[in-house]
């Protein structure tokens, strides 16, 4: 298998390290979602050939790379999409506001489900629809969260354009199942609302189940749907901005193409390259960093079991815990994160900016090292 390399980011102008660095200060950042984990060999390869070539011109998806993304569609994921339905984004996040763009309309609203990923409290404005929240369940026992159709039925209205769905869920670890993603799709057919999904973190399943994508539902009781997929987080090459968007419904494919108009770039060259190396070549390297991944996840549960005030619902999916702080007793979510940054020396994403200020995510796209010496520090700061 592909030997897993994580090489010194410290100089390399990385955001996730150059943020929250502090001079003199050896700070663990734990935050932004991308891996300390060198891309896969043939994925560097790859980049290097097509650098050779010497011209970096617009350039549009080469036919070798779209055979490599409906093979992988096929292969991985049980679907099979013809090329005219895939459109081309440099991102998830500007795929995400052009979704709605696509079905906006004056005094139309688009529902999210919190906690959810940040940039989904922003998207509906951006595409001109009020933003319209309805909560995921959480289990008080356990802490695990599940869609709550009841708060989507008393969410909607009926100037609902959009459902945004995030599947495997960041920042709450879940990969729905198919009782809770068919829920879903039926709620949207029955009202004619279009089901955009973001599963950008579709294989990276850490738990002994198949990832359900809202391709499937495309169609059942007229359903549309646009789903947002990427190697950028499974293979770690976020940097290189390629994604795409699978949008089997013509008419909505149009909408979705026209709203992209002058505010999505193109893709670049070796974007194009490194995505089609990754499906290509990546399995054996994707396989190994879920070995990591579950030894991390599994060290995460064991840990967080033996310190009270710090707890953690069992994580089917992603590299992105989900950690509830409430029992810190040290004010809301930001304090925690600034408490930890202080006292342990650790960057986390504050729970606030996902919808609860009373959590932490902690991303634990590290070797396992890296993880053990961070509940070194967390467990002495806690104590203290």
């Amino acid at each position: 298998m592909s030997e897993l390399i994580s090489p010194d980011r410290r100089h390399s102008d990385s955001l996730k390290w150059k943020l929250f660095a502090k001079p003199d200060t050896d700070i663990l950042p734990m935050w932004v979602a991308d891996m300390d984990f060198a891309s896969p060999p043939e994925v560097i390869a790859a980049i290097k050939e097509r650098a050779d070539h010497g011209v970096f011109g617009y350039t549009q998806a080469p036919d070798s790379t779209v055979t490599a993304v409906i093979e992988y569609l096929k292969n991985t994921h049980g679907q099979t999409v013809d090329a005219k339905e895939i459109v081309w984004t440099p991102g998830l996040v500007p795929a995400l506001s052009t979704a709605v763009r696509a079905v906006s309309s004056p005094e139309g609203n688009a529902i999210i489900m919190p906690p959810v990923y940040t940039p989904f409290f922003n998207a509906p404005a951006d595409g001109g629809l009020e933003k319209i929240e309805a909560p995921l369940h959480k289990d008080p026992e356990t802490g695990r969260y599940s869609i709550d159709i009841e708060s989507l039925e008393q969410a909607v209205t009926p100037a609902t354009k959009l459902v945004i769905l995030c599947n495997p869920h960041n920042p709450v670890g879940r990969a729905f199942t198919k009782e809770e993603l068919t829920a879903v799709a039926n709620f949207c057919a029955q009202r004619d609302i279009v089901l955009c999904s973001d599963e950008i973190h579709c294989d990276l399943i850490l738990d002994d189940v198949r990832h359900n994508t809202a391709i499937s539902m495309e169609g059942t009781g007229g359903l549309r749907t646009i789903t947002l997929m990427a190697p950028s987080k499974t293979y770690n090459i976020a940097g290189l901005g390629f994604s795409f968007a699978v949008i089997p419904d013509a008419k909505l494919r149009t909408a979705f193409r026209k709203a992209m108009g002058g505010f999505v770039p193109p893709l670049s060259a070796l974007s194009y390259s490194a995505a089609e190396a990754a499906y290509r070549h990546g399995e054996a390297w994707r396989q190994n960093i879920l070995t990591e991944l579950r030894r991390n996840r599994d060290l995460i549960t064991t840990e967080l079991a033996s310190i009270p005030d710090m707890r953690v619902a069992h994580i089917e999916a992603t590299y992105l815990a989900w950690i509830d702080c409430t029992a810190l007793n040290i004010g809301n979510a930001s304090h925690a994160q600034q408490f930890f940054y202080e006292r342990a020396g650790i960057a986390f994403s504050k729970g606030s900016d996902y919808g609860d200020n009373n959590y932490i995510r902690m991303n634990f796209g590290c070797p396992t090292a890296t993880m053990v010496e961070a509940f070194k520090r967390i467990r002495k700061a806690v104590e203290a």
